[in-house]
């Protein structure tokens, strides 16, 4: 989900790309931005995009620098 949403996407998008089901969508979606993650814009009404915030970069980047000590291959590349 931080992978998607680093350039901003809507949930629809978030959803697919993560292959997460409408209820899963929601309570990651509303857990991210609690933990300040994530947050929302509105780019038109009723269109609203998520967005990472620096946070969040700074957690998806720790995460792929555990992947990479860990020899995991990136998800991308699979």
């Amino acid at each position: 989900m931080l992978r998607i949403g680093a350039n901003g996407a809507g949930k629809t998008e978030i959803m697919y790309s993560a292959n997460m089901s409408y209820r899963q969508i929601q309570k990651y979606l509303k857990f991210m931005m609690a933990q300040g993650l994530i947050h929302k814009v509105e780019v038109g009404n009723p269109s609203v995009a998520y967005v990472v915030t620096e946070k969040g970069h700074g957690l998806r980047k720790s995460i792929d620098t555990i992947l990479e000590v860990l020899n995991f291959k990136d998800i991308e590349e699979e």
